[in-house]
């Protein structure tokens, strides 16, 4: 009796890739729909493993690059999360990662679902060697701009770790040069270029998206565990009819601000 088509759907769902190059060898003479369909499935489902480990490998390989003769090799990756939203922090995340222990699923937090940030967040948490999170509160940046602030945010960041007692030799930072520090090291669209940025996106997105959430129960009205305290036309509109509060941003709510509430 032959093998049936789904005994070798199993088999291909479970193949490595030297399995899979035996099974597709043995099968190319099998003309039946499910397992051609079977086979098909499983090499994209291959190339696309292939593709994301080769990925990660990019992701740790420029920073492994920098951290060779650099001193004692530390790299402290650093980025913003919630420069443009009307209400919330500005927060900064800076994460210092072992460069032999690739987290899976690590990327820009942007490119990561939200289930996943979560996962990821801890799992950054867990294997780091130092990591922070940062926060320039709404007051702070209505009053000092957001270039100041976000200069102070990283320079804070920058000193939380190096007061847990790691000392970056290299400090990358996401996007265009602040020339806050002489081992500034910028990478555009370094949060999907290097590994410690991405997770520091990560950290960051999540840590704020939980504050805001935290904030979402003190202000009701404005939505905060949806809109994150970003210009969504509900928010707007809260604002409009509630004024704003002490976590609003007064100088990013010019055009629609009303008297204030609280």
């Amino acid at each position: 009796m032959g093998t049936t088509v789904a005994e070798i759907k199993l088999r291909l769902q479970e193949a490595g890739m030297q399995e899979f190059a035996v099974l597709e060898r043995s099968l190319v003479a099998d003309v039946r729909k499910g397992v051609r369909d079977a086979v098909e499935v499983a090499r994209r489902r291959l190339e696309a493993e292939q593709a994301e480990r080769q990925r990660l490998a990019s992701l740790y390989a420029y920073e492994r690059t920098l951290a060779a003769g650099r001193g004692s090799g530390v790299v402290v990756g650093l980025d913003e999360v919630g420069r443009g939203p009307l209400a919330g922090p500005l927060a900064v995340g800076a994460v210092v990662l072992p460069l032999d222990a690739p987290i899976e699923g690590l990327n820009d937090s942007k490119q990561v679902k939200p289930e996943m940030r979560e996962y990821i967040a801890e799992r950054v948490k867990q294997v780091a060697v130092a990591w922070t999170v940062e926060y320039i509160e709404a007051s702070d940046i209505d009053a000092a701009g957001m270039t100041a602030s976000l200069v102070m945010a990283f320079r804070r960041a920058v000193a939380h770790i190096e007061q847990a007692g790691v000392v970056p030799d290299v400090i990358l930072l996401d996007g265009n040069p602040l020339r806050l520090d002489a081992r500034e090291v910028n990478v555009v669209k370094g949060d999907a270029r290097c590994a410690s940025i991405a997770a520091a996106s990560i950290v960051a997105k999540v840590e704020r998206d939980a504050l805001m959430c935290r904030y979402a129960q003190q202000y009701p009205e404005y939505g905060f565990d949806s809109c994150k305290g970003y210009a969504s036309a509900a928010h707007i509109d809260a604002i409009k009819r509630f004024g704003l509060t002490p976590i609003h941003r007064a100088s990013f709510c010019t055009s629609f601000m009303q008297p204030s509430l609280f």
